[in-house]
This record gives structure tokens, sequence and C-alpha cells, in this order.
């Protein structure tokens, strides 16, 4: 029996003991605190801790103090020892095993010297010592417990040591607080897996979600992905930037965390975004591409303008004119049509002057050639979206905000919603939705905001443009940030720490990645250039 005063110590280890395993989050990091927490409990040379895993027990921790072995969790050296099955090949239990037995008995087994107990195999125990000039012991194997009384591994103790570090056996005191330690580790563990499966059922929601926003544009749910990608990338380069503004800034594990989960979910609420706006690809799309409609007109003016010359209404100068400048203006409007980053007055003027002419529609009524819709679609000046589609996208943030916002979030992902709602907000208040400055958003959202500009610039995905080329998507950002779109501290580190190289490198196809002058770019930021 333990003196009175080394049972009062053991038991204040055991209390202590079980508040830092409620701590610990990391599983390996868990299973590595247990065993080493309980060698020190009962004063055990070596241990071995197990998880049943498909009908067998897995060795995830190995320690042998004495031979310095140590193998599994955070060592970074794997077990690779086979597992120890339940069952025999012909479905009988395995009580030939210590461990095994132990879990089919439910029970704990503590044998004073492994070489003169009966019932059990330790040939392979003794060919371990043979080679290694180790004498293994007493044995002290413990089933873990859950609160369910689920056994989900098996914790073994070999080799307990008196106070003078001979070899000595596990007293009853030292088995009943090793069996309290493996319940309290069982519970431990199973309490963080449970999170741990929380935590991968969540994601896989928000996948599913942006599966579901994909499947209704390809589009978009690859701007899902990479967003969030560029988004902890950037965020990690201003963690370990110690230079400007951000020098202070500082993020941890659970800080990560959440930034990715507002990364995968900042645009949400596009899954209520109607399919033909997200999909515009041209500006006449709507159930189909209506440009085929416009080429059908020209088609008839053709056909017209010969019908004339026949008829002796023109001169074949004058008519072959005619077919030309036809030509001309179908090209022209099938340019149009496709969108871009940037139409001038001239092309919008044309545009009008096109659609005022005349034609004789199939009813044979004189009409204008283009409908005020369609002058309104081909007169777009960047990309394919008229003003009141633009606004139906954007109305996405708006609902994201509401999704998020609707959810209980736990303490450490609390801020998801902000992180989230502000990628579209600018640092002069003139964004959306609910036109905040700079110092009413959090560095987050900031950082969101560039990650999704940038990935926007450099998509090869979307249906009306290429992707831009990396020295002009940063030479537009540099603007943005002159003209407080972005937030200029931010854009600084992203080019500084190649942010933008790195995102290329996974990301962009190799006609995208061009020289970089970061100097320029910088200038161009400040407003020195």
């Amino acid at each position: 029996m333990l003196s009175h005063h080394i049972l009062h110590e053991r038991l204040k280890q055991l209390n202590a003991i079980g508040i830092s395993l409620s701590c610990e989050n990391h599983i390996d990091k868990l299973m590595e605190t247990i065993l080493i927490a309980a060698k020190h409990l009962v004063n055990a040379d070596a241990g071995t801790l197990y998880l049943i895993k498909g009908g067998a027990l897995h060795f995830e921790i190995v320690i042998t103090e004495s031979l310095g072995i140590a193998l599994g969790g955070t060592t970074g050296h794997p077990t690779n020892l086979p597992p120890v099955m339940l069952r025999h090949t012909d479905g009988t239990p395995n009580l030939n095993n210590v461990v095994a037995c132990s879990v089919n008995k439910d029970t704990t087994i503590n044998i004073k010297d492994a070489y003169t107990a009966e019932g059990y195999d330790f040939s392979g125990t003794k060919r371990f010592d043979s080679s290694v000039g180790y004498r293994s012991k007493s044995f002290l194997t413990v089933p873990m417990k859950n609160h369910e009384r689920e056994i989900i591994g098996v914790l073994q103790l070999i080799n307990a040591r008196d106070e003078q570090g001979q070899l000595s056996h596990f007293d009853a005191d030292s088995q009943s607080m090793a069996e309290s330690l493996a319940s309290q580790a069982a519970i431990a563990l199973t309490n963080r897996r449970l999170i741990h499966q929380l935590e991968e059922l969540f994601e896989s929601f928000i996948n599913l979600i942006n599966l579901a926003i994909d499947d209704k544009s390809p589009y978009t749910g690859g701007h899902c992905q990479r967003v969030p990608a560029l988004t902890v990338m950037l965020a990690e380069a201003v963690n370990y930037a110690t230079y400007g503004p951000m020098a202070d800034f500082t993020m941890d594990n659970q800080g990560r965390y959440e930034l990715k989960i507002a990364g995968l979910l900042h645009d949400c609420g596009k899954i209520t975004t109607p399919v033909h706006v997200v999909d515009k690809a041209t500006k006449l799309q709507t159930i189909f591409d209506r440009i085929q409609l416009v080429d059908t007109r020209f088609e008839v003016l053709a056909r017209d303008a010969e019908i004339d010359f026949l008829r002796g209404k023109c001169t074949e100068q004058e008519w072959k004119q005619r077919v030309a400048q036809i030509e001309a203006d179908k090209a022209f409007l099938q340019h149009a049509n496709t969108g871009g980053e940037f139409m001038p007055d001239t092309a919008c003027e044309r545009v009008r002057t096109i659609g005022q002419q005349q034609w004789i529609n199939p009813e044979g009524i004189l009409s204008p050639f283009l409908s005020p819709e369609e002058i309104e679609n081909l007169s777009i000046a960047r990309g394919t979206l008229t003003a009141a589609e633009r606004q139906i996208i954007n109305h996405h943030i708006e609902v994201t905000i509401e999704m998020l916002e609707s959810l209980p979030w736990p303490k450490h992902l609390k801020n998801v919603a902000e992180f989230a709602g502000g990628h579209h907000e600018r640092m002069d208040g003139k964004g959306y939705p609910r036109g905040l400055t700079k110092d009413q958003m959090s560095v987050q959202a900031r950082i969101m905001g560039i990650a999704d500009v940038f990935e926007a610039l450099t998509a090869r995905d979307r249906p009306y443009k290429d992707g831009m080329k990396i020295s002009q998507s940063l030479t537009i950002l540099a603007r943005m940030a002159k003209d407080q779109h972005i937030d200029g501290d931010l854009f600084e580190i992203f080019v500084k720490e190649k942010v933008w190289k790195n995102y290329a490198e996974l990301f962009l196809g190799p006609s995208q990645i061009d020289e970089v002058d970061e100097e320029k770019l910088l200038r161009i930021a400040s407003g020195q250039d």
C-alpha cells in the first residue's frame, strides 16, 4: 500500500491531470498527455495507449523511458506496429493477448510478472526483451470506457517502480488511480472526437452549400474554394509581418479556423441568386444568347438591300456599301455582346445608332432594329450585367449576412458573419451593403476584401472574360488601394510578402504569371505614381 503522503500527492496529480485533459484540443497531444500522466501517476517505466478501430486495437502511443523509446503522438515517429485483433479468424474472442483480453472481458488485468503469468501469450514480449536487453515484468492493463460505458481503447502500463526505483508491481492503490485516469481519459478523448466530428459535419454542410452553388453555376464554385485559400494566405503573411501598421496583428489556431469558415461561407447567399444572372455569359443572354436574333435581323437587312439592287432602287456600288456596313455593324454588335472590362462611350453611342435603324419585322411592321432593352444590355460598360442584374448579384451579400447572423455561433466562431459580410465594403465607406469605413471593419474582413477582388480579376472560369495576368491584376489592386477601395496597408503586405506569387503558383495558369514591378505597384498605391 502507498503511504498517506504519496497517496495524497497522487490524488492531487489526478485532479490536475483531469483539468489538463479537459483543456487539450489536439487528439494526438491529448493521447500523449494521457499516457505520460498515467506513467507518472503510478511510477511506471513504460506504457502504451491503444484505440479500438475496426475490430482491432491500434497502437497510438508507445513510451519506454529507460530505453528512450517514444513513438506516435507528437513525436514524429510512427508506431508502425501491427494492430492487436480482438477476435481470432474463427470469430472467437482473443483472450491470449492481455490487451485484447482486457477488452473482451471488460476488466482490468494486473500482472505481477509476465514471465510467470499463466494464460497469456508473452512470447513477443520476451523476444523484444531479449533483443534490447530489457526485462518486462509487471503489467497493468485498463480498458478505457467513455460516458456510455463503451470501451474505446486500452491503457497499458509496464514495470512499476518503487520509491527506490526498483522494479515492483502495481498495487491496489495504483490500479485504482489508473482506472480513474483511464475513465477521465476516455471521456476526454470521446469529447474531443465528438467535437471533431461536429466540426467535420459543419464543414461538410458548408461544402454542401458550395456544391449547390457550384451546381447552379460552374463560374462560382471555384471562387468559393479559392477565396478562402487566398484569405488564409494573406492572413498568415499579415500575422508574421513585423512592419507597418499591421505589425501587432496576431492570429492563433482558433482565429485561423474562424477565418477559414468565414472564407468558405463568404458567398453562401449566392444560393438564392437566379442562375440566369449568375451565368450570364454575354450581354444578351437569357435562356439563350439573343445575339442570334440580332444576326437574323442583319440577314433580313442584307436581303432587303439585295432586293433593292435587283429592283433597280440602288446602284451596285450603293448595294455593296450597304452590305459592307451591315457586316461591320453585325461584327461590332457581336463583339459588344461579349462584355469585358471597359466599353467606351463612343461604342455605346454606336450601339444606340445601330439600334435606331429601321427594319421590317416578321409581322411586316417597320420597327427599330434594337429594342430599348437590347440597347441597354449591349451598352453595358463592364461585364455582362445591367444595373438591375448587378443589384440582384449584389443582393447576395445581404442574404449572406442574414443567413450567417441567424446562426447560433459558438464563442470561437462569433465573428464569422462580420468577416464574411464585409468583403464588399470599402475603406472610404462607399462600399455595400452597410457602407462601413476602414475603422469599422476588422482586419480579417479587409483581408477577405482583397482576396475576393484578386481572385475575381485572375479567375479563368468567368463567363465573360479570361483571367488577367498577374501584373495587370496587381496594378488594378494598387489603384484600388489608392482610391481607398481596399486596405493599402494590407496591399503592401500582399505585394512585399509575395502572397500573389504563392497564390499564382497554386491556382493560375503559366500564361498569367508575368514580371511584376513591386516598387511601382507600391508607388501607385500610395499615390506617388
